[in-house]
């Protein structure tokens, strides 16, 4: 993809420092040509010093974040902190009218949502949820091709994806929202909301803790979403397995599978095998740059004033997926959704590709200690 030069590069601040941030955002943004680097925010003073010496940007502290937000520094903000405080740092930026580029999920509950919601209205700026396959071609693609109807009428939807977590990391002990449903289900639950261009009517869900692990969660988990046109979906998500991921679609004239599908990575190739009328086809796009992409295509929204797809709305409607998955797997019991309508969704001009940065590796990273990527 040829970029233009641009007069104007939309400025980024980087609230919270993790394992996303340095390893992924940080070097992505230099592949965006309308996006630049310009402030970075940590709770750490010591970790400060040595991010203000690698990146050459002044780094503020969270104590600091209402003059940062205020000094015509920057124009808008990557959110990549736990989960849980997405509502406490997302309410601040929006109200500031700045705008939001928010780690998914969007929030660990929907009144968090609707805060954020709320604060966007009221500031003006623009809200995207990171939802980095909606730019990435392949994906793009497929979502374009079911819903031309390439493999019929969908009927079927099935995903696994996970990975080793340690008992070490932050995540191990943060119970249902630091688990793999929110982490990992995330990206089976867009998907399918995408692929199939409609919003689940019904949760059922079914956990487990594995022997030996001391997670306060259940770490492996089974999902099933029915839709209100009879189709259904069922993912499993695990935070004890080896590396697994891939996913399978069906319908009445043909089916994909995608494999890989949801991971990143200068290697890594999101690639597709459809099988209609007999006759197996294989596409893919080849790696590309999944972060730069996404903040490539979110500058170009804030510079020519358009609407990003994948806004806050679409972060509500997986965030009530997953509210909806944790009262089952309390409850035992299934959770009935109420029908909304469906939405635009992806759309074929939100393809972005970019070559792929190498990433640095974990022991380079500042201050971070090392996890399963997601």
């Amino acid at each position: 993809m040829n970029q233009p030069v641009y007069d104007k590069k939309i400025r980024y601040a980087v609230i919270g420092c993790g394992q996303i941030s340095q390893q992924s955002f940080i070097p992505g943004i230099a592949r965006a040509a309308n996006s630049t680097l310009a402030a970075l925010v940590t709770g750490d003073m010591k970790k400060a010093e040595a991010l203000e010496a690698r990146y050459g940007v002044r780094v503020w502290h969270y104590d600091d974040l209402p003059e940062l937000l205020t000094s015509g520094e920057i124009d808008a903000v990557y959110l990549a902190t736990p989960n849980g405080l997405h509502r406490q740092y997302a309410v601040p930026v929006l109200e500031a009218g700045l705008h939001l580029l928010l780690e998914k999920p969007m929030a660990t509950s929907l009144e968090d949502c609707e805060a954020i919601l709320q604060a966007q209205r009221n500031g003006g700026g623009k809200l995207m949820i990171a939802y980095r396959l909606h730019c990435e071609p392949s994906t793009v693609e497929l979502v374009t091709r079911c819903r031309n109807g390439d493999f019929g009428t969908l009927l079927g939807f099935s995903s696994v994806f996970g990975q080793d977590v340690p008992q070490s990391n932050h995540r191990a002990r943060g119970g249902y929202w630091s688990g793999p449903v929110p982490d990992l289900g995330n990206y089976p639950i867009n998907a399918v909301r995408h692929l199939f261009g409609a919003e689940p009517v019904e949760v059922t869900a079914v956990g487990t803790r594995t022997p030996g692990r001391d997670f306060n969660f259940d770490d492996t988990v089974s999902v099933v979403l029915r839709f209100a046109d009879g189709q259904i979906a069922d993912f499993m998500v695990s935070y004890a397995c080896a590396t697994v991921e891939g996913l399978t679609l069906f319908g009445s004239k043909g089916s994909v599978k995608v494999d890989p599908c949801y991971t990143f990575g200068p290697s890594v190739a999101i690639t597709y095998t459809t099988l209609i009328d007999g006759k197996k086809d294989r596409q893919s796009y080849g790696p590309v740059e999944h972060f730069g992409g996404e903040t490539f295509y979110f500058s170009e929204c804030i510079l020519n004033d358009r609407d990003p797809e994948p806004d806050g709305e679409d972060g509500v409607r997986d965030v009530r997926v997953l509210v909806a998955v944790e009262e089952a797997l309390r409850t035992g019991k299934p959770q009935s959704l109420p029908p909304l309508a469906a939405r635009e969704g992806i759309q074929q001009d939100q393809m972005v590709s970019l070559p792929p940065v190498e990433q640095p590796l974990e022991s380079d990273l500042i201050g971070v200690m090392a996890q399963a990527a997601s």
